[in-house]
């Protein structure tokens, strides 16, 4: 038996609620999918849990689906908030559908002075984050903000909120940890002890790494926690998938 295909849906979820699917969700269900009148769907939209449905009218330009019943309960998400400098577009990619697929509540481009690719389509980010979270079984979808700089970031923060960044440019062997020239503590020692349930953020920066501006800025910061991610110069992408998924397993809803 083949696996019910899984949709977001921006629209209240109810039993008997029968739902028109737009143009390119009926296409994919129908002419991709190949599902006929009486094949089941799943349904979520972030705010009502799961549900499944049956398709109930369908042709090559449209498809109409009714409400069954629902399968889960709506359930919270981690509070984690991952900040970023936007690389190349692959990356980019890369960084958004990891970030979704670990469970980040919301993502955000951050600008600094060293970041290579300014331009970001906030619109291509949204439809990644509800692909990856079709395919994951996730219940909403992480919150897209548009692009700041690091110094709006930093003016705007919820100091409840503790903000740990990617320190590569810290991690002196020679130097005891702490202050603006020592090492950066390894993430994981960094998160022991820490409060699963509480708000926090990852902040990775552009390849290059922050400028040494940026970095005494961040360590000024008394809600900034830096961390190392190891010996090895991490790309982005990496950095990113890395740290969040050490996150998860040690405070996380892993």
């Amino acid at each position: 038996m083949s696996v019910e295909p899984r949709l977001y849906i921006d629209a209240p979820l109810e039993a008997g609620a029968v739902l028109d699917l737009d143009r390119d969700q009926g296409h994919y269900l129908v002419n991709v999918m190949r599902r006929k009148p009486g094949d089941g769907v799943r349904l979520f939209n972030g705010r009502d849990g799961e549900w499944r449905a049956e398709v109930a009218s369908a042709d090559r330009k449209r498809a109409s689906l009714q409400i069954v019943q629902q399968r889960r309960s709506q359930s919270a998400t981690p509070d984690m908030a991952l900040y970023f400098a936007p690389v190349k577009k692959a990356r980019t990619d890369f960084i958004v559908e990891k970030a979704t697929e670990l469970g980040v509540a919301s993502i955000t481009p951050v600008i600094t002075q060293r970041t290579q690719s300014e331009r970001v389509r906030t619109d291509r980010m949204q439809a990644l984050t509800r692909e990856a979270s079709e395919q994951t079984e996730r219940l909403d979808l992480p919150v897209i903000h548009e692009p700041v700089s690091l110094t709006q970031m930093l003016k705007g923060w919820d100091e409840a909120r503790t903000l740990m960044f990617a320190d590569e440019s810290g991690d002196s062997q020679t130097e005891p940890w702490g202050g603006e020239h020592g090492r950066a503590r390894p993430i994981a020692e960094a998160l022991a002890g820490g409060e699963r349930g509480g708000k926090w953020a990852m902040l990775v920066g552009p390849e290059g790494g922050f400028s040494v501006g940026e970095r005494t800025l961040l360590h000024a910061q008394t809600f900034v926690l830096p961390v190392s991610l190891g010996p090895r110069i991490l790309r982005a992408d990496t950095a990113a998938a890395a740290a969040l998924s050490v996150w998860q397993s040690m405070l996380g809803d892993w």
